[in-house]
């Protein structure tokens, strides 16, 4: 089973609603934690199975203006990894993959928040679709199903995910200064408004 919903809301945090939190847990966590416990009594039962969880490096990481999407991803990677280790007896293997970014198209279909959604819409884009930051979607798939024929515990993918992953593992307190210096130069979230807008629509012309 390969638990891979998934929904992005972009903005500041005075653009994000209640709302906003409760789809990234309704789709994110609690669509993972539904798929995996409807096929666990199969799978303890004949005593094998794999399961797959797409959590993110934002699920490890907290970014600016991702604050619902990481902490729905946070809550992934705490139930795989917990998963991982409950079900070991029982012969079942709960990977946990946590990629960066990848170019797959998703910035079109990502939920755009606030009155300067297109300059938030273009940042993410921007990031998304850098080959030295970001990895091709066909070439992340391989090393999932690699990983997940060797059993892995965790896959985290690309070298800057990696990295990141590492650093806040050994310098939380840092890598969280370094990020509120960069939310200095993000849009600002006072006055914008909660209005949500497509990726598309926030295309410039």
């Amino acid at each position: 089973v390969v638990n891979n919903a998934g929904i992005i809301s972009v903005g500041p945090w005075q653009t994000l609603t209640r709302q906003d939190f409760e789809n990234s847990m309704n789709i994110i966590f609690w669509g993972t934690y539904n798929t995996t416990m409807a096929v666990l009594p199969q799978m303890t039962e004949r005593k094998s199975g794999r399961i797959v969880n797409i959590a993110s490096i934002g699920g490890k990481v907290s970014v600016p203006h991702l604050l619902s999407y990481s902490s729905a991803k946070f809550a992934v990677e705490g139930f795989s990894a917990g998963m991982h280790a409950e079900l070991a007896k029982d012969n079942i293997v709960v990977t946990t993959v946590s990629p960066g970014l990848m170019r797959t198209g998703s910035p079109v279909n990502i939920a755009v928040k606030g009155e300067e959604h297109q300059q938030e819409y273009t940042l993410f884009a921007l990031s998304d679709s850098l080959p030295g930051s970001s990895i091709d979607a066909q070439r992340a798939a391989r090393q999932i199903v690699n990983a997940t024929r060797r059993g892995d515990t965790e896959l985290i993918i690309t070298i800057p995910a990696q990295m990141a992953a590492r650093l806040y593992g050994a310098f939380p307190g840092l890598m969280t200064d370094l990020f509120a210096v960069v939310s200095r130069f993000l849009p600002r979230g006072e006055g914008q408004g909660t209005t949500l807008y497509r990726g598309k629509e926030s295309e410039t012309p």
